[in-house]
């Protein structure tokens, strides 16, 4: 049997002391859920592992209804093939630019790509900096000035292009690419 390499990431898990998942119950559930070869990088639910499904909007949904039954509560779930989060990585336009700072560089990931209508509004939208691009299944951001106040945040990039998404630094997606590139 063809097993998939998947990531999902979860969104607004363990913080501020809000909807606390520990990483081991958080394993075991994926395991009782039939995925294999489950890794987990941080606290923030960033969750690598082997599927016999391909179809990872099902996958999604199995597990955001394995963490309600086991938890108790709703989290938004975002699930990719390696191949997937392996493309958006590599296509991120702010790398192609050496003078752009590693640490400023942030993917938020789409649930699903947006409507047009939203995505022409959405890139109508302009920051004093903050720069981004929208791509397919994620928008590709750079903030000089740090996250933490960014008007371009994962609320507002919901809230304009209606679809779930989460945020991640860099260096989580190119953790996230080395740890599922042991099997695209």
């Amino acid at each position: 049997m063809k097993m998939t390499t998947c990531i999902t990431i979860l969104r607004g898990i363990n913080v501020s002391g809000q909807k606390l998942i520990k990483m081991e119950i958080l394993r075991k559930l994926m395991l009782s859920l039939g995925f294999t070869d489950v890794e987990i990088y941080i606290q923030s639910g960033n969750l690598v592992f082997k599927s016999s499904s391909d179809d990872t909007r099902e996958i999604s949904k199995l597990i955001a209804d394995g963490i309600l039954k086991e938890f108790g509560f709703e989290v938004p779930v975002i699930t990719l093939s390696w191949t997937e989060l392996n493309d958006i990585a590599a296509d991120n336009p702010f790398l192609r630019d050496e003078s752009r700072e590693y640490s400023s560089l942030y993917i938020t990931y789409l649930e699903s790509a947006p409507s047009e209508e939203n995505a022409e509004r959405f890139n109508e939208y302009s920051f004093p900096g903050e720069e981004f691009f929208l791509g397919d299944r994620a928008v590709y951001l750079c903030f000089p000035n740090g996250y933490g106040k960014a008007k371009i945040n994962n609320n507002f990039i919901e809230s304009k292009l209606k679809v779930s998404a989460t945020t991640r630094n860099l260096k989580t997606t190119d953790m996230l690419v080395e740890m599922g590139s042991g099997g695209g």
